[in-house]
């Protein structure tokens, strides 16, 4: 059997990953995974962060298993490097420093458009394949190969027209900052709403942490299958991230809301320099297309401007766009990834 080493350190990572292991078919892994992939060095969540700083507290641990995950990579066969560039460029030059030739694939990109841009040539120095997901990412790798997006492996269904379904969802993020910034404020709008409100929950949070971040939540109807919740609704709430492009591949009129710390925002306010927050939105201006969907950051995030977008915005309008963003992702990834792997 081979052996595959894996570094995933993100629930979206791991998400990712789990359609790659299904096109792979028999593959031992070893790394940093989730345990429902099987017995891993290190667990996923130890490696989980929550701003800037937050990354500090974790340096120690993350040395100690970039040195062990380096030797690994000296008994298998391939290996499988997802997003986190603060971990896996520090880990892809260890391995290549004692393994030159073991094959590396980095999946889903350091961001290099967004800040950092001479981390480019370290992944193309280390890497032997540079697994894109975005379209546009070969303007910044000279080496990228667009494998398309994973979102259109996980998405089953998508709208097929748009109707008001009298279904609001709010999406409040994954991460407990975000979380606990974002969710009185949706409270409040959507008991201004005269609608079905759909509050979306990760998937591992237990009891006691939902009671914890969230507090009473007897406004909504809870859900932890936000796909199945995008499609169902007229429209969406959501915190800047990956789920604001799920709400767009599915069809879903959504606007974007992100409050973050104040030093983590001002920061990344310093070094990111896009025009949008919103995946969808930068997607659509490297393509000279005006944004999808409204964004609203820090104090602009208000009962009032969320309320107002709600009633004004074109939704129809919005979801001939989407099908746009649909046909410039083309198609799903984990098969393309996983015959990079095979070879």
């Amino acid at each position: 059997m081979k052996k595959l080493l894996v570094s995933a350190l993100e629930p979206s990572a791991n998400l990712h990953l789990k359609p790659i292991l299904k096109e792979l078919g028999e593959y031992k892994l070893f790394g940093i995974f989730d345990e429902d992939f099987g017995n891993p060095l290190f667990k996923s969540k130890e490696f989980s962060v929550m701003g800037f700083l937050d990354v500090f507290s974790k340096l120690k641990k993350a040395k100690t298993a970039i040195d062990k995950m380096a030797r690994l990579s000296l008994e298998v066969s391939h290996v499988l490097l997802i997003d986190s560039p603060a971990f896996n460029l520090p880990l892809a030059k260890a391995i290549r420093k004692i393994n030159k030739n073991v094959p590396i694939t980095w999946y889903i990109l350091p961001k290099v458009w967004a800040w950092k841009k001479k981390r480019a040539k370290k992944v193309e120095k280390y890497c032997t394949n540079l697994a894109s997901i975005f379209p546009f990412e070969d303007r910044f790798y000279t080496r990228a190969v667009y494998v398309g997006n994973p979102l259109l492996d996980e998405i089953k269904q998508t709208k097929k027209s748009f109707e008001n379904s009298g279904k609001i969802v709010f999406m409040p993020g994954s991460r407990k900052s975000e979380i606990k910034s974002l969710t009185p404020i949706f409270k409040e709008v959507a008991a201004k709403l005269n609608k079905e409100n759909i509050i979306v929950i990760p998937k591992h949070f237990n009891t006691d942490e939902i009671e914890t971040l969230y507090g009473d939540l007897s406004g909504f109807t809870i859900s932890k299958d936000a796909h199945q919740s995008l499609l169902n609704a007229e429209f969406a709430f959501v915190c800047s991230g990956t789920a604001t492009l799920e709400a767009a591949i599915i069809g879903t009129p959504l606007v974007l809301c992100y409050k973050a710390k104040a030093l983590d925002y001002f920061i990344a306010r310093r070094f990111v320099k896009l025009k949008f927050a919103g995946l969808a939105n930068i997607i659509f201006d490297f393509y000279n297309k005006p944004p999808l969907h409204k964004e609203f950051l820090q104090d602009e995030v208000s009962v009032q401007n969320l309320l107002s977008e709600y009633e004004n915005m074109n939704k129809e309008e919005f979801f001939k766009c989407s099908l746009k963003l649909k046909e410039i992702l083309s198609h799903g990834s984990s098969e393309v990834v996983a015959k990079i792997i095979k070879i």
